[in-house]
């Protein structure tokens, strides 16, 4: 299988067949006649695709959902990217903006990248844009191109990286409307969410150790950042306040119960702290503390 490094933006624009006009970012837009091929990208920079061929599907777990809309998938620096033909759709028709890291240098925002969460989503977790949304998509692209075609000047970068900045936040708005239009089906992702994450304190904990966001995520068939982020849309809170929540649930039910049949004696800290999956009693109490404002000795004093 073919093996594409897509390190700078000449090495982009070479591999789309496209002139370099900036050597930090590109926008292109590719109708290919050739039938594409199976390969695997290796990205060192950023990439945008606004793909243009009608017919997609997306999953959700193991349910599939088919849509008309285009779709925007999403590349960051480090990420390996499968790519594989597709029977129905044999022809390569898409837009895309590219820009390499060092655009983003001593820049708000450089120091804000960690926002647009969706450059982790795999690509079953595409963004699909209504008719309306393709428009604006394309104006902000249209905006970037004209200023590549502008003579370069002190102006360029600032007025380039604002409108990457504009691109990137309508992104973050078109996924949060995905979000909700999806609504049936983060339903049904959080409750099995929650239904996992009480079998595991209930059974695996002890033994595997405290939940994680990734372990849900997986168990889900989602990225872990698509999964917080739906988590978040659908219940205004994060995935991790939720599994501290039913941790602190499980840890004042074990404070407060009997072991075992007809014997009274309670739950050491240390015990529940175990039965938890803490690898320390003290991170424990320190957790406990944090969310009550009360040691577990001094809560179950009290309760």
């Amino acid at each position: 299988m073919q093996e594409i490094h897509l390190d700078t933006i000449q090495q982009f624009n070479d591999y789309n067949g496209m002139e370099t006009l900036h050597p930090l970012v590109s926008v292109i837009h590719v109708e290919s006649t050739e039938h594409i091929k199976e390969c695997v990208m290796k990205y060192g920079i950023y990439a945008l695709y606004l793909k243009e061929n009608k017919g997609c599907k997306l999953s959700y777990g193991r349910t599939e959902y088919d849509f008309d809309e285009m779709t925007v998938t999403s590349f960051a620096p480090g990420q390996v990217v499968t790519v594989e033909p597709n029977p129905e759709v044999p022809f390569a028709k898409y837009t895309a903006l590219a820009f390499h890291p060092d655009l983003l240098n001593r820049t708000s925002l450089g120091k804000q990248m960690s926002r647009y969460e969706f450059f982790d989503f795999t690509s079953n977790e595409a963004l699909h844009l209504s008719a309306q949304e393709v428009e604006t998509f394309k104006s902000v692209l249209t905006m970037i191109e004209q200023e590549l075609h502008h003579a370069i000047d002190k102006h360029t970068r600032e007025l380039v990286v604002s409108h990457v900045e504009l691109l990137l936040n309508y992104c973050l708005r078109f996924y949060d409307r995905q979000f909700i239009t999806r609504e049936e089906i983060n339903h049904s992702v959080v409750r099995k969410f929650l239904t996992l994450l009480d079998d595991y304190l209930a059974g695996k904990a002890e033994s595997e150790g405290l939940p994680s966001v990734a372990y849900f995520a997986d168990k889900c068939c989602l990225s872990t950042g698509y999964f917080g982020s739906l988590v978040k849309t659908e219940t205004g809170r994060t995935a991790k306040d939720l599994i501290n929540d039913r941790i602190l649930a499980k840890a004042k039910e074990l404070l407060t119960s009997s072991p075992f049949n007809g014997n009274q004696k309670e739950l050491s800290v240390s015990q529940v702290s175990q039965r938890l999956g803490f690898e320390y009693p003290q991170h424990f109490v320190r957790f406990f503390k944090a969310l009550t404002g009360k040691t577990p000795t001094q809560w179950r004093a009290v309760s």
